[in-house]
């Protein structure tokens, strides 16, 4: 019967504690939430990777990540696209982009056929090797989604 008596005094701080250790998870999830949607990150999206003052993504293998990446095109200066015979898609093509002064700003490999690439604006020349064969191109940048190169590569590359 003692046990009976002290239950509600016992009860009444267990459920107190129980209710601010829930409010206390809900303000810390608050606080780790993004606060807006630029900040979030988008579902089947590479990796940025940097390279010296360039950033860029590239991908698309699987139908999430070219979705995210044909979406995202608008909000990068450059998207490059890399195909192959009967517009195929190809991946692991080098990427070399050099300024219009002929310096190389972006020396990399492509994990996809989709690469946005963040860079100043101005004119550049755009080097993709697909096996032993390599395809060139001069772009103007001149903002967000203001320059877009497709590559095509034979079969017997």
């Amino acid at each position: 019967m003692n046990t009976q008596r002290h239950a509600p005094r016992i009860a009444s701080p267990l459920l107190a504690a129980i209710c601010a250790l829930a409010m206390a998870s809900g303000a810390v999830a608050q606080t780790a939430a993004p606060t807006n949607a630029s900040e979030a990150p988008s579902a089947g999206m590479p990796q940025t990777e940097q390279q010296g003052d360039v950033s860029f993504v590239s991908g698309g293998v699987g139908r999430d990540e070219s979705t995210a990446l044909r979406q995202a095109r608008s909000q990068w200066p450059l998207s490059l696209l890399f195909t192959g015979p009967g517009s195929s898609y190809v991946s692991d093509v080098r990427v070399q982009i050099a300024n219009a002064g002929g310096t190389t700003v972006l020396d990399t490999s492509a994990h996809g056929p989709y690469m946005l690439v963040r860079l100043p604006a101005g004119s550049y020349t755009i080097n993709a090797t697909y096996g032993s064969v390599t395809r060139r191109q001069t772009v103007n940048v001149h903002g967000n989604g203001s320059a877009r190169a497709t590559f095509a590569f034979p079969a017997n590359h």
